[in-house]
Formats: C-alpha cells, sequence, structure tokens
C-alpha cells in the first residue's frame, strides 16, 4: 500500500494537474475548450477548421502594422474566449495574423477558454470581469492599458493603435 501510494505521488508530480480542459458544450453537443490553453489547442480537429479558414483569409492593414509595431515591444496580452463563440471564432485568429506580422513573442500571449457563462477553471475571467467574449486585454508594465471586447469599434489594427497611442 505504501509503495502505490508513493507512486501515486511520484506520477502526480510527473504528470501537473491539467490547466484546461475539453469539455461537451451542452448547447452544441459540440467540444469545447475551457480553462488556461496555448495556441497549440487550435491544431485539434475540431477548432482547426474555423481558426485556420479565418486566419487564412485575414489581410492586417500593413500600413497599421507599421504604428502598432513602434508601441507594441513591452506589451503583453492576455485573450479571453469561448471557443463556441462565433466573434471569437473569428477575431482571434485576425489578431493572431496581425501578431504573427509583427513577430510578436508567443510568450507574451495568456489565452484562457471560457464557458458560456464566461467562467474558467482557474476564475480568472471573473476577476477580470468578463462580460462578452473574445476580450483582448494589453497590459503595460503589469497594468491594463486597455482592451478590445467582443469586436473591434474600425479594425483591430485600428483598436490596437489607438490603446497602445492611447488615442481616443
Amino acid at each position: 500500500m505504501k509503495t502505490f501510494l508513493f507512486l501515486a505521488v511520484v506520477i502526480s508530480n510527473l504528470f501537473p494537474q491539467e490547466k484546461f480542459k475539453s469539455v461537451i458544450d451542452e448547447k452544441s453537443g459540440k467540444t469545447m475548450l475551457f480553462g488556461e490553453i496555448t495556441r497549440e489547442a487550435f491544431k485539434d480537429t475540431s477548432y482547426s477548421w474555423w481558426f485556420n479558414s479565418e486566419y487564412e483569409m485575414y489581410k492586417p492593414d500593413k500600413q497599421m502594422l507599421d504604428s502598432i509595431k513602434q508601441k507594441i515591444e513591452n506589451i503583453r496580452i492576455r485573450i479571453v474566449l469561448g471557443t463556441w463563440c462565433s466573434d471569437s471564432r473569428s477575431e482571434v485568429p485576425r489578431l493572431f495574423k496581425i501578431l504573427d506580422s509583427l513577430n510578436f513573442p508567443s510568450d507574451k500571449i495568456k489565452l484562457i477558454a471560457v464557458d458560456r457563462d464566461k467562467r474558467d477553471l482557474a476564475g480568472e475571467a471573473e476577476k477580470l470581469s468578463i462580460e462578452l467574449v473574445p476580450t483582448f486585454i494589453f497590459y503595460l508594465e503589469g497594468k491594463e492599458w486597455g482592451r478590445i471586447t467582443e469586436a473591434p469599434v474600425e479594425t483591430l489594427e485600428k483598436d490596437m493603435k489607438r490603446i497602445l497611442w492611447k488615442e481616443k
């Protein structure tokens, strides 16, 4: 019995508790991601069909990219999304296309997948006052600098520029 208990402890330390789950969405009957994820999650066929097509179709505004690039270096981004949400399915791949065009480091991006009640495993969405998804939160020196909620007011690039340059 002691050997079994020791082995269980060793195994649980080797394989820490998951940060996310893939669960069934009761409304659609399809899988949805829930918790802190990485971009790798979009490679799963349950999500790649919408992520890849939207990513490939989107053409970032190159003129806006130049002004964004000047200010994005010290920014961190938190993306709160619902894989069940049509706005997340369009805006998240578009944001990644923009960030890839800027060579933005992936370690400065944190992705949190929420359920239809805007909850996640760690309770982070509630702390961030997430009401609509997707929500893109931009941080400078650890402080929230601005956010884009559900859809951009103009375009993602123009809204990002406004946030980064603190234009109103």
